[in-house]
């Protein structure tokens, strides 16, 4: 009797794990797009066919940041976690993203946003930020879209190697890590500067702004905070060198 009960008991598991994988396969084949009212979810990874991740939408907990690999390849050990998407390319290599963020503080609040583009195996060349401070009762709001130049020959995992070499170095000798970071700009593998900005600045003034192969400013047009509007001109030590008008009355 005990036999028979144990073999009717196998016998109905079996069956029960094998009607459940049925209905479930079915269900799922009668059509090939899900539709879904609401869905919560911590973290999606949308993925190509070869398993490649081409973009990644998250909360702030499994941000991609430090020990976590993507692609292959380590993720940002600096980065702070964020809430947001972050984009790579065919090559699977980070190649952008928007992330958001804003919170009570001490003070006031600090939030802001940012949606980056990347160069090639690079850093930002291109960038939408916002950030809003406040403390007490002053607030400071800052929208620029900046567009920068980075190195012919950069590398993001060059750079996370020259950055971890020269934050060791300098905890040493913070005059032999500022010359040999200089050595690595000049061999065009680290570096970058802003060439145009147009947005607010952090004097307040609203414009376009733009800049030197050295990052230096050259040239502004801009609206003040007294709302007078302004052309000003700089040589490559900073030092104006013609503006219009030249004075407001």
């Amino acid at each position: 009797m005990m036999n028979r009960e144990l073999v009717f008991l196998r016998t109905f598991a079996v069956a029960t794990v094998v009607g459940m994988v049925f209905i479930t396969s079915t269900a799922f084949k009668g059509s090939e797009n899900q539709k879904f009212t609401e869905i919560d979810v911590e973290r999606i990874n949308i993925v190509e066919k070869d398993g490649t991740v081409k973009m990644i939408v998250t909360n702030v907990e499994r941000f991609p940041n430090g020990t976590d690999i993507v692609n292959g390849r380590d993720t940002n050990i600096d980065r702070k976690k964020r809430s947001g998407m972050l984009f790579f390319n065919e090559d699977g290599i980070e190649c952008g993203g928007f992330i958001y963020d804003g919170e009570k503080t001490e003070s006031g609040h600090a939030g802001g946003l940012s949606l980056t583009y990347d160069q090639y195996d690079g850093d930002q060349v291109m960038q939408l930020l916002t950030q809003d401070v406040g403390k007490g009762e002053k607030r400071f709001v800052s929208s620029t879209l900046a567009f920068n130049d980075r190195p012919a020959k950069e590398s993001q995992v060059k750079t996370a190697e020259i950055i971890k070499q020269l934050k060791e170095l300098r905890l040493k000798d913070p005059k032999a890590a500022d010359i040999l970071y200089k050595e690595y700009e000049q061999q065009g593998i680290i570096g970058g500067v802003p060439r145009v900005m147009l947005g607010k600045s952090k004097s307040q003034n609203n414009g376009l702004f733009l800049f030197d192969d050295k990052g230096n400013p050259r040239a502004m047009f801009y609206v003040d905070k007294e709302n007078n509007a302004k052309l000003d001109f700089f040589d490559d030590k900073g030092s104006t060198i013609a503006s219009f008008p030249e004075k407001i009355n």
